[in-house]
Order: C-alpha cells, then structure tokens, then sequence
C-alpha cells in the first residue's frame, strides 16, 4: 500500500525517542538554540561530511591549502552520537563556548530531533540503493575498537557484520531497530529520516540537498547553501570553496590522514575509508530484480511518491 501526499497541520513535534549503539536524542535536552544556527541533518550516507565541509569554508576558514581537513567533531559536532566523548553534562555549555556561527550536525528524523522557527535546517538525502552501498563500505570497515565504543550498559549491542550483503539489504530494507520504523537495520531509518522533513518541506527554514545534485554542480550547491544562510559570497571566494571541498581534495586530505593512524580507528584505514568513493549507480552491479522488488515495495510503504521520485533523480523539489 503506498503512502499518499499530505501536509501536516502545525509545526513539527517530537514523538520518539531514539537510543541505541549511535544514537542518543535526549543530548538535544541540553541545547539553547541560537537565531543563527545550522542544523545538518541526514540518515547516513547522504553527505553529511560533505555539507558540513562546505560549511566550515563558509563559516570558518578556507581548507584548499590544508594537508589535513581539520576535525570537524570540534566544530561541528555530532549532537545525538552516544558514544561522542563530550558527556550530556557538559555538552550544553561547551557548544555554548563556540564563538563561531554554529554548524551541529544530527543523524534524527524530525520526530526525534527539536523544531526551531529560528534556526535553519539542512536535509540532505540520497538515493537509497546508494546509500545502501556505502553503508556497506562503512559497516564493512568497523573495527573492533569501533564496536567497542558502540556497547553502552543496557543497550542492544550493535550485531557484527557478517560480511552477506544480500542478507544486510534484506534486514536494512524489511526490519527497523526502533518498533516504530519499517526499514534502516541495524542502524536506524533512512527514507523515514528524509520522508519525516519531508512532510514539513514547506517550512521556510528547510533546505533539501540531494547528493547526486551537489556533486554534478559543486559551484551551484556552495552558491545555494551560502545564500540560505545569508553569506555574501564574491566569485574568487567561491572558486576557492569549491577547489577546498571537491571530492578529489577531500579525499587526498583523508589519505593524508589514515597515514598517521594509531591503531585506534573506528574504521579499518580510517577517514580514507569513510570517505570512500562518492559515486553513485554502483548497486547496479551487486542486486538483483528480486532485491529491488523488494527496494520498491518498501520505499512504496515508507515514501509518498513525491519524495521517492525525488530520491532517485535529484533535482528541483515539487512543490
């Protein structure tokens, strides 16, 4: 049965609480929210790094020249990560210390993460069948002190993957972690994340990315973002961004990176891992017609068909 097209009344509200291994929502208890703040907000795999590197080129220095990528977790952190080494306590007051335009980032469905009239919120989605194939590069590459730092007292630990990715694409599309989510295990939703802000594209303070967008126009997607959160922005500056962000920089800064590892990675080879190919199409190579039957019936069920179309082409977002 597919979802149909409606618009919620009002604003949105959060109705669900996410913890497990990655996520824990009620960090955001501890947030005051500034009028000019940005929230990056996606499921997995859709960006996320991306944006927020764009971001930190807009708002804080230009990287074309930097070996490395500075950390960004200093920045622009990720609020609803349990296991991120800032404690709830003292999450409140540090993000409140930061002097620069605050740029947070978030892996929650708007019915878990607060609505703010104020602040400016950045979905970035992706294909799902893409999504699925980097998710399996990043699953794929945790190590053992990775699924160390995912066990929290209570929770469900994080189940290893068994290296099946017939098995994982069954799971990710049929099960959910949380009793309210029909798809994303074992992490957590993907077209419900997109398909939650997208109920609410109408607000003001909603920007849609999609991925295969910002990486056919670059130039145009920095241009957007700038203008979204009022950044005057001159041509040579532009340029400068855009070489400072591109795939190819990005990734050389990564390799440059997991060069100096530690043996104390969360992924086998580190960032050079995590950021690993950015291309798209490439589940055309491992599923089958079977599997993808099973793709559309899913997305059928999560999606309403406007939002699906727009996963799978990109482009401009209907009204």
């Amino acid at each position: 049965e597919s979802r149909m097209n409606s618009r919620p009344n009002g604003l949105p509200q959060v109705t669900h609480t996410y913890i497990n291994h990655h996520l824990d929502s009620t960090r955001w208890e501890v947030y005051q929210p500034r009028e000019s703040d940005i929230i990056i907000t996606t499921s997995y795999k859709c960006g996320t790094t991306f944006t927020q590197q764009i971001m930190y080129n807009l708002l804080i220095e230009n990287t074309a020249d930097a070996e490395v990528f500075p950390q960004l977790g200093t920045v622009s952190p990720w609020i609803d990560a349990r296991f991120f080494p800032v404690s709830k306590d003292r999450l409140g007051p540090w993000i409140e210390s930061f002097e620069h335009r605050r740029f947070l980032k978030s892996h929650l469905p708007l019915d878990g993460l607060p609505y703010y009239a104020e602040v400016k919120y950045f979905i970035v989605a992706r294909d799902p069948r893409d999504v699925f194939m980097s998710l399996l590069n990043h699953y794929g590459a945790y190590t053992e002190s990775g699924y160390k730092q995912l066990d929290g007292e209570g929770l469900e630990p994080m189940p290893r993957y068994d290296g099946d990715p017939h098995a994982l694409f069954r799971n990710w599309l049929t099960r959910g972690w949380f009793e309210w989510e029909q798809e994303g295990y074992p992490f957590w939703s993907n077209m419900h994340h997109t398909q939650s802000y997208w109920d609410y594209r109408h607000l003001p303070n909603f920007l849609f990315l999609h991925y295969q967008d910002m990486r056919n126009d670059l130039p145009g997607t920095v241009q957007k973002i700038a203008d979204f959160i009022d950044r005057p922005l001159d041509k040579g500056e532009l340029d400068r961004i855009v070489q400072a962000v591109s795939f190819e920089k990005v990734k050389q800064q990564a390799i440059a990176e997991s060069a100096e590892l530690t043996g104390d990675e969360f992924f086998e080879g580190g960032q050079a891992t995590f950021i690993n190919q950015g291309t798209n199409g490439r589940w055309h190579d491992l599923l089958t017609e079977e599997e993808l039957d099973l793709y559309r019936a899913t997305r059928d069920r999560v999606l309403t068909p406007d939002c699906a179309s727009w996963l799978e082409t990109g482009g401009e977002m209907p009204n």
